[in-house]
């Protein structure tokens, strides 16, 4: 991508029609300086899905305001930065430093970042640029999304344009779609981001969440199982589409409150759980029980009203579970917290599906956005230029493996379970180092060269099968060049002779 995109700038450097257009080299240095950055992953879905709260989960920090702000209604990117700094992007170009504050910190009040809008026009702003020195940042800029289903419809356009630019033009290199119900319309846009992120062939980067988790269970101590299985029908009903590769359920609130844990809380909850079972139990049958003023229980209403804010019922409610079961401090029942989150399952699936193929999803949205380029400002090395890159983006084994992760779920094919299961895992399903494409364990790990060989003679063998479908020929092949690969690797990192 690099040598190709080199190569372009010369050429329109050298073209007598764009040798001074300032706007054109602009755009091709920053198509060349997204390689540089780190992966852009925007989180999306409809209004009120809990978007700017996982995006604070992310993070650890409540940096992205969640109530109903003029803020809300804007694109806003995180960025990593060396010291907290908030930019407008006005409509023309022009930028504005936005004025920060944080709410005072304390069990009762937390308003986390706040943005000072007095002076501009939410109107003119196109976006807004949070740097902020978190580490989570340093190797991924989260972009929050106003709701798709917005009242206004400039407040949708706004996000829709990110996802889906009229130009074809990828902002994005993958996306987190935040989901609560399953309907026509977020079938519809999925289909549009998958096109968009993925090409022609199919989605590269986009997953699903199951969002406010804890709200699909009533806010029962069971909560997450039933958000499980809401997240497997969704997985199941998309899987026909082929849109997404996982959906993962996740309480964005319960994960944030975990995140940013405080020993006042803990306190509280300590004193909570130590309170007579059925004088307790008779107290959480309801949200307004919980903080009547002439309550028993042994923490004030103010408190306790805190708490909800915080950690809702079902987080309440498995918090005291867990200190009765034995959690002793602080630091373990935020760390059951945020398992039972679900985050760490999400951040997992980021992990397998985005980080460890950044590169590849940043090359890919670069190829993408160097053909539109070359396409809507022709030269005469425009012939070339596409040559270069049409291979890159059809052919690429890298990318054909992020496709058959997307198609698997979607197209039928003549594996058994158990095949599928194999393939998935040696495509990178389940990562994309050796020992996870091969399943070995730290105990197998020597073992790693002779399975890459026995994979390759397996998927070779079954591609070759007489009542394979053209699909699953193809996955298999692909499989084969998954292990000849590994088996390439093994090779190079292997000491020579003496």
């Amino acid at each position: 991508m690099r040598a190709i995109l080199g190569g372009t700038v010369a050429a329109y450097r050298a073209d007598p029609a764009y040798v001074r257009r300032t706007d054109v080299h602009q755009t091709l240095e920053r198509i060349g300086h997204r390689l540089n950055e780190p992966i852009r992953i925007a989180l999306a879905g409809t209004l009120k899905a809990g978007k700017s709260t996982l995006v604070n989960a992310l993070v650890g920090e409540n940096i992205a305001p969640t109530d109903a702000t003029e803020a809300t209604r804007i694109v806003t990117w995180f960025r990593h930065g060396p010291t907290p700094r908030v930019t407008a992007n006005h409509r023309g170009g022009r930028r504005t430093d936005v004025p920060i504050a944080r709410g005072p910190a304390g069990l009762h009040n937390d308003r986390g970042l706040t943005f000072d809008f007095t002076r501009l026009d939410p109107a003119d702003v196109v976006d807004l640029d949070v740097r902020w020195p978190a580490a989570e940042l340093a190797d991924a800029t989260i972009i929050d999304t106003p709701g798709t289903s917005s009242l206004s419809r400039d407040v949708s356009a706004r996000t829709l344009q990110l996802l889906v630019p009229d130009d074809g033009v990828p902002r994005v290199d993958a996306v987190v779609f935040l989901l609560r119900t399953l309907n026509a319309a977020d079938i519809a846009l999925l289909k549009q981001i998958g096109e968009l992120v993925g090409g022609s062939a199919g989605a590269l980067g986009v997953i699903g969440v199951a969002s406010r988790a804890d709200e699909i269970g009533a806010g029962r101590i069971d909560a997450m199982m039933s958000a499980r299985d809401v997240a497997e029908r969704f997985t199941t009903e998309m899987d026909r589409t082929g849109i997404c590769q996982a959906v993962v359920p996740v309480s964005g609130l319960l994960a944030f409150t975990a995140r940013t844990l405080r020993q006042s809380e803990f306190v509280a909850l300590q004193k909570l759980a130590a309170t007579d079972h059925t004088d307790l139990s008779k107290a959480m049958l309801s949200v307004d029980r919980f903080v009547r003023e002439d309550s028993p229980l042994p923490v004030d209403a103010a408190t306790r009203a805190a708490l909800l804010d915080r950690f809702g019922m079902f987080g309440i409610r498995i918090s005291i579970a867990l200190l009765r079961a034995g959690t002793s401090d602080s630091v373990a029942l935020a760390g059951e917290l945020l398992e039972r989150s679900g985050l760490v399952a999400l951040r997992d699936v980021i992990d397998q599906q985005f980080a460890q193929r950044s590169d590849l999803l940043k090359a890919h949205t670069a190829l993408l956005s160097l053909r539109q380029f070359v396409q809507a400002h022709p030269i005469y090395a425009t012939p070339r230029i596409l040559a270069d890159i049409e291979p890159l983006l059809a052919d690429t084994h890298a990318f054909e493996e992020l496709r058959l992760l997307s198609a698997l779920r979607s197209r039928p094919t003549t594996l058994n379970p158990d095949e599928m299961a194999s393939l998935r895992r040696l495509i990178g399903g389940s990562g994309t180092d050796a020992a996870s494409r091969l399943g070995l364990t730290p105990d197998t790990a020597s073992d790693g060269p002779r399975a890459a060989f026995a994979a390759a003679q397996r998927w070779r063998r079954r591609a070759d099968h007489p009542l394979n479908d053209p699909f699953t020929a193809r996955a298999c092949r692909a499989a084969v060049r998954s292990a000849e690969a590994l088996i390439a690797d093994y090779a190079h990192s292997e000491p020579g002779p003496a």
